[in-house]
């Protein structure tokens, strides 16, 4: 025992200041990597790498799972309800609002050099068109057979390559659809290709609609060629809401709703809404709020917050904080802050677009309810209605946090919604491109073991510093550091010698 005592002695006094210096710094670089992977794997996925490692993988070799268990199979089923309702909840939309891809997105890329649409935005347009322009029978016509595989096509130079080799068999309404999508560089020009395919869509209408009895087949191409001119006439709507006839687009998008009122996944009404704002029609727009703000149809960050811009509307102009304090709030006034208060509720990201303390960017090609690229989308559009009313802005700036008071949890419970949905966070990241920092809410602490590695790794730097400025004072406090380590199991020791007879303790060194 003494002998070992010795010789671990001898080893510590033998150790050099610039082993110490080593080893700091070693182990600093070390948790330093560490740190800044597990950093880099928090801000991509929002979890700790080490505990979900842990979590997945060593656990359950650990026997924290019993599969056997009746509480843990009715744990599982649990959270498979839980995942099926996430699934729900995260239901990506087509955006009612989306811009055109030549005429707006491309000319995005032109100028700034970046991507303003991610890969998985445009699968998912890929299949919203297929969805809404093919359909069993397009073999049977030679140019819509050629624009089905033009809709399955990644390549944009193919896709118009395509609707060109359509339109040189005939007059094709989706081939047409295409190239004002993709291939018109401007508003004017987009609006000229879809006047075309307006009429060439309306003539498939026509012989459809009457042969729609006929069989399954015919009816699958009237529903085919009715998506095809409701998607038409929407898009004319948006042209010339773009090109300053507001009016005009008003009028086209009553006309569109009367004429397919079934048709409500259009969202054509969110369209009316924003064109409405636009001409400070806001008794016609409450008309189209009491129609669709209604408890049995889903809600957007379009109707709630336009119901809280009419409402604060009528307070805004002559609100005070500091007279609201003294006097308490008027019916009105609580009228307004509760419509806000719902409005964050539904989507906190929102409030920080408005109030431009976060920077917009264009709005995607879909949106996640409830989510961030709902509120990208939602203010790239309204900001300007909340700037001309006067102090709406202000009456949100005063009051929008409070929201956040009612709702202390709420990923467990909501207060006029259910509760905020856990997914929007990763959902939302595959929807924007990878130079937009995604708003996140609620704020997730960061993990424990970000935080000790960061510890970590400054303790072990300053250690490394430290011993290289000041070898001989670091070695003597290393070594007193280790013989206090091991003079507990020095002191163990001595007390077993003691008791133990010299000849037994003998023996057990021998083995």
């Amino acid at each position: 025992m003494f002998g070992t005592e010795s010789s671990l002695s001898m080893f510590l006094n033998t150790l050099t200041p610039k082993f110490y210096v080593a080893l700091t710094g070693t182990s600093s670089l070390i948790s330093g990597l560490i740190l800044i992977f597990e950093w880099w794997y928090f801000r991509k996925y929002g979890t700790s790498f080490i505990e979900q490692v842990s979590v997945s993988h060593l656990r359950p070799l650990l026997g924290g799972v019993d599969s056997s268990s009746p509480s843990n199979s009715n744990a599982s089923n649990g959270e498979a309800d839980s995942s099926r309702q996430s699934v729900s909840e995260c239901k990506v939309w087509r955006n009612p609002l989306n811009l055109f891809r030549g005429a707006e997105y491309n000319r995005y890329t032109w100028v700034t050099g970046r991507e303003p649409l991610t890969y998985y935005d445009m699968n998912l347009s890929a299949q919203d068109h297929q969805t809404f322009f093919t359909c069993d029978s397009d073999h049977l016509r030679p140019a819509d057979a050629i624009m089905q595989k033009a809709w399955r096509e990644r390549n944009p130079q193919a896709r118009i390559s395509a609707a060109h080799e359509a339109l040189e068999l005939e007059d094709c309404a989706t081939a047409y659809i295409l190239l004002a999508e993709e291939e018109a560089t401007t508003i004017m020009e987009a609006e000229r290709l879809f006047k075309q395919a307006l009429k060439a869509g309306e003539g498939c209408y026509r012989r459809s609609q009457q042969l729609q009895h006929h069989g399954t087949q015919y009816e699958a191409q009237h529903r085919r060629d009715t998506n095809v001119l409701v998607y038409i006439k929407r898009r004319l709507a948006m042209c010339s809401r773009k090109l300053g006839r507001t009016r005009e687009a008003v009028k086209m998008m009553r006309d569109l709703m009367k004429e397919f009122p079934l048709l409500s996944m259009f969202n054509i009404h969110e369209n009316l809404l924003e064109s409405l704002l636009e001409l400070q029609n806001y008794a016609d727009v409450q008309a189209v709020l009491a129609k669709y703000d209604d408890i049995s149809l889903p809600k957007s960050a379009t109707i709630c917050y336009t119901a809280a811009l009419l409402k604060a509307r009528a307070v805004s102009d002559k609100f005070s904080p500091e007279a609201a304090s003294r006097r308490g709030l008027s019916t009105a006034e609580m009228n307004a802050v509760e419509a806000i208060h719902r409005a964050v509720e539904f989507n906190p990201h929102v409030p920080k677009y408005l109030l431009e303390m976060k920077s917009l960017i264009l709005p995607p090609e879909h949106i996640l309810k409830r989510g961030d690229s709902e509120a990208i989308a939602y203010a790239f559009f309204h900001l300007q209605h909340w700037k001309r009313v006067e102090g709406a802005l202000n009456l949100l700036h005063c009051t929008w946090e409070g929201t956040f008071r009612m709702i202390p949890y709420p990923l467990e419970k909501g207060h006029l919604f259910y509760p905020y949905p856990i997914c929007t966070e990763t959902a939302d990241r595959e929807l924007l491109p990878m130079f937009h920092e995604v708003s996140v809410y609620p704020k997730k602490e960061l993990p424990f073991f970000i935080l000790f590695t960061a510890g970590l790794c400054s303790f072990t730097a300053m250690l490394a510093l430290l011993t290289h400025q000041f070898p001989e004072l670091m070695g003597v406090f290393a070594k007193a550091f280790l013989s206090t380590l091991f003079a507990p199991l020095n002191f163990i020791m001595e007390k077993v010698e003691s008791i133990l007879p010299s000849s037994l303790w003998h023996q057990l060194t021998r083995i």
